[in-house]
């Protein structure tokens, strides 16, 4: 019984994961992009919170998304309130799908989709067949964890539990919280719920306070993700938390009036045992988010209260890039592009400074700052990218053609600035995860290296937020010391090699950082070139 069930479980967590997966590539992978851009209020961001969980099927996955954009600074606390409750919402749409009970053509199902897998290589078929075959494999550990219980109805001591948490709400729900945080899927196990109800295993009166303590399980997941993150995104989590709390509290005392009504529809429309389940889950999370929408204010205001502190965010999107000057002065809107193009410059120092404490650190905190700062640097570029393209549909001077083009490119340094630096932070994960030692000497190279370079991008950024010629003659000295260090430091390396002092791998991790920053250098010069020639003209 045990085995079948546990099999059961693992069958369905991978039907739901698979089918989530096959979802969220024919949508595109574009998630974050929908929640940015439907999120301008609190009741788009439901909206948008119950599309974005529809397709990945997961509302704790979608919270982890959430907590990572809250932490990044693409998204406000407001913003984010409103994505958790939609995703509350659009989580239920699996038990929806548990109900239509199709657990018989299952195994028809899983083949179809094993041969639009196997048979096909177009990318989009071989997406649909991973929904399918996902769909399939959710129904089939239904019916292996349905058979893996049937046994529990000659246990006494299930059947002394299940009165007990007839009488004792309170029991469900702990029951539910409990075993939903271990599994760490609400889906799991609430199709675990439809199917002992489905049984007859648990009446009504006991399925409800599991329901509700099944939503409260679920919040771990984005707890966990939350864990060592910024002040923002523990805020984010303890959101999700509190808004399952608050609406399990609402609907324990309106628990009797709640069952009435799900009793009712049940007989009124005919409802199967597991469609009950559904429309229980549904019921809830659209009420709970109705009573509790008029107040994310206050449960921002409650969450900014019991974790104090100020957050120091990445903000993501862009400041400067007013369309209305585009129309009115193109010469405004450049100068409004160059702020921006700045500002960009200054992630770039600023990556490389958290990718240099994550080589001597190895502190992982060190390393998610430096990938949101690229993540950040990416979305910039494509914000200002746009923003200069409409530019250039304006009637230009010499002089303004002159400086977009100067920012394009200036644009297009700074973003690769990004992927070096992102090329250093995987280094030092290859380092660690292979367990690669550097030389003291070897650390001493990088990191006077290192020094040099972040001075470099730091003048180089700084001659263009000043126009200043001093500023880039000086970057063009230092990118020539940058390339005679490299030069330099790989000798020293290979007489380490020779000498048996590193070893291979060392010299590979050591080698390649030093050529990352030599190309950081070269795009410093870059920027510095284009200012200098800006000032010719």
């Amino acid at each position: 019984m045990i085995f079948q069930f546990i099999g059961g479980l693992g069958i369905f967590l991978f039907g739901i994961k698979y089918m989530g997966d096959g979802l969220q590539k024919s949508a595109g992978d574009k998630l974050r992009d929908i929640l940015d851009k439907f999120t301008t209020n609190p009741f788009m961001g439901v909206l948008a919170g119950v599309f974005v969980t529809c397709l990945i099927q997961s509302s704790s996955g979608t919270t982890v998304i959430v907590v990572g954009l809250v932490s990044a600074g693409f998204m406000t606390l407001r913003q984010a309130i409103g994505v958790i409750m939609g995703a509350n919402i659009g989580t239920t749409i699996t038990a929806f799908i548990i109900g239509i009970k199709i657990s018989d053509y299952a195994l028809p199902i899983i083949a179809v989709g094993a041969v639009l897998l196997f048979f096909f290589k177009n990318k989009r078929v071989h997406n649909f067949g991973q929904i399918v075959f996902g769909f399939g494999s959710l129904f089939l550990g239904l019916e292996l964890m349905g058979d893996g219980m049937k046994p529990l109805r000659s246990l006494e001591a299930f059947h002394d539990l299940t009165v007990n948490m007839s009488s004792s709400p309170i029991l469900g729900v702990v029951i539910g919280t409990v075993f939903t945080v271990i599994v760490q899927s609400s889906s799991a196990t609430i199709g675990i719920l439809q199917g002992l109800f489905g049984e007859g295993l648990l009446d009504l009166n006991a399925a409800l306070p599991v329901l509700f303590g099944d939503n409260i399980g679920t919040t771990i997941t984005a707890v966990l993700a939350s864990i060592g993150a910024s002040v923002a995104a523990k805020r984010a989590a303890l959101t999700h938390v509190l808004f399952n709390i608050i609406g399990t509290s609402i609907f324990l005392i309106l628990l009797i009036p709640f069952t009435t009504f799900i009793r009712f529809l049940q007989d009124v429309w005919s409802l199967n045992p597991e469609m009950t389940i559904a429309f229980a889950h549904g019921t809830f999370n659209i009420t709970n988010t109705i009573i509790q929408f008029p107040f994310i204010a206050v449960l921002a205001f409650i969450v900014t209260k019991l974790i104090p502190g100020e957050d120091s965010l990445i903000e993501y999107k862009a400041k400067h890039l007013d369309p209305v000057f585009i129309e009115q002065s193109p010469a405004i809107a450049l100068g409004q592009a160059r702020e921006e193009v700045v500002r960009m410059g200054g992630f770039a120092v600023k990556g490389l400074e958290e990718s240099n404490t994550y080589l001597n650190d190895k502190s992982q905190k060190y390393a998610d700052t430096a990938m949101q700062i690229e993540d950040a640097i990416n979305n910039l570029d494509k914000k200002i990218t746009d923003y200069l393209i409409k530019i250039s549909s304006r009637s230009l001077s010499a002089q303004e053609s002159a400086l977009h083009s100067m920012l394009v490119n200036t644009v297009r340094d700074i973003e690769r600035v990004g992927d070096h630096f992102e090329n250093v932070v995987e280094l030092v994960d290859y380092q660690i995860s292979n367990k690669v030692k550097l030389t003291e000497d070897a650390m001493e190279d990088l990191n006077e290296m290192f020094k040099l370079t972040v001075y470099t991008v730091s003048e180089a950024v700084q001659s263009l937020q000043n126009n200043d010629r001093t500023l880039a003659i000086d970057v063009v000295k230092q990118e020539e010391k940058i390339d005679s260090m490299e030069r330099a430091l790989r000798k020293k390396h290979i007489l380490r090699l020779n000498e048996g002092k590193c070893s291979g791998q060392a010299g590979i991790v050591f080698v390649d950082i030093i050529s990352n920053l030599e190309r950081i250098g070269d795009h410093a010069v870059n920027i510095a070139e284009a200012v200098l020639g800006e000032r010719n003209l």
